[in-house]
């Protein structure tokens, strides 16, 4: 499809969907236009609740909502939510294991000129690392929006992280979505691209270009980054020659570390991470940030090549 939409839409639909279930409060601090809980609130104002510019309220009003049997929904931008609001996060959503949806948006260099203070590359890695916490980042506009419906029947502390971005849309609106499930997108035996959020796009370009050099690559979309799924990370390893792990996110803490924590405790293979190495943001237009970071097709097939060629040199030895 060629239709473009913004995982936050996908996210700002379910919302109003959810909102028929009286359990449903969504809070937002003061970003609720830009996190698109705005349509929530307008439909539904009496369970709607504006804590201002102030991320540690926000998490901690939200605690008590779910303690008290709501299904809260929290949202602001990936960067403060997580950020500013860690500590609440550990021990509310954390320690004391509420029910709390986070909802992280904004997240990524997609989030362009607003530069390195907006651009959340290190929240996977926090949210991650929190015990029980379920750490999700969809590919589209769909993807989200199923994944906004399955995390406010999960029960137990979920991180969904969100795009400004608008993206093409893959998936058909028949899609299941299944948390800690990842979806086999393209099959392939050279190699496996395992992607998450809009590096699956840029996957599944590389796939197509790939192709017509006859070099056959697996496309995986990870979309839940926590539990992953080993299964078919495992499959891929024994199927294919080499990984390639590409992601919008620092490549420590995130899917690449993920994906690699799997391989090493069950079957060891050479593996790649596209990411953002070790490095803040700046601004710029997102495209150009996505060339200059190396979060492109082109990088993908350049260390898909190069992997391979590697892989032939270990065969000829």
């Amino acid at each position: 499809m060629n239709e473009l939409k913004a995982t936050r839409d996908g996210y700002g639909e379910a919302l109003l969907e959810l909102g028929e279930d009286k359990r449903v409060v969504v809070l937002d601090a003061d970003l609720s236009k830009s996190t698109r809980s705005e349509k929530f609130k307008k439909k539904y104002p009496e369970r709607f609740f504006n804590v201002g510019i102030a991320e540690q309220n926000l998490i901690a009003t939200a605690a008590g909502l779910a303690a008290s049997g709501k299904i809260p929904f929290a949202s602001s931008f990936a960067v403060f939510i997580t950020g500013r609001a860690y500590g609440q996060i550990r021990l509310n959503a954390g320690i004391s294991n509420l029910n709390i949806k986070i909802v992280g948006s904004h997240a990524g260099l997609l989030t362009g000129e607003d530069g390195a203070s907006h651009q959340s590359l290190e929240d996977i890695s926090l949210m991650r690392g929190i015990p029980g916490m379920t750490v999700i980042q969809p590919c589209d506009f769909i993807e989200a929006k199923k994944a906004t419906k399955s995390i406010a029947k999960h029960k137990g502390p979920v991180y969904l992280r969100l795009l400004r971005e608008k993206l093409p849309i893959i998936n058909k609106e028949d899609y299941v979505f299944k948390i800690g499930k990842g979806v086999l997108l393209k099959p392939g035996n050279d190699v496996a691209i395992i992607a998450s959020g809009a590096l699956v796009h840029e996957a599944l370009k590389a796939h197509d270009e790939l192709k017509r050099e006859n070099i056959s690559a697996r496309v995986i979309n990870i979309h839940t980054i926590k539990p992953i799924d080993q299964e078919i990370i495992i499959k891929a390893a024994k199927e294919t020659k080499a990984i390639i792990t590409a992601e919008d996110h620092n490549i420590i803490g995130g899917l690449g570390s993920a994906v690699a924590e799997v391989l090493i405790k069950n079957y060891p293979i050479r593996i790649c991470m596209i990411g953002v190495n070790d490095r803040f943001g700046e601004s710029g237009k997102p495209k150009e940030l996505y060339k200059k970071y190396g979060l492109t097709k082109d990088n993908i097939i350049a260390k898909v090549k190069s992997l391979l060629r590697y892989k032939d040199k270990e065969v000829q030895k």
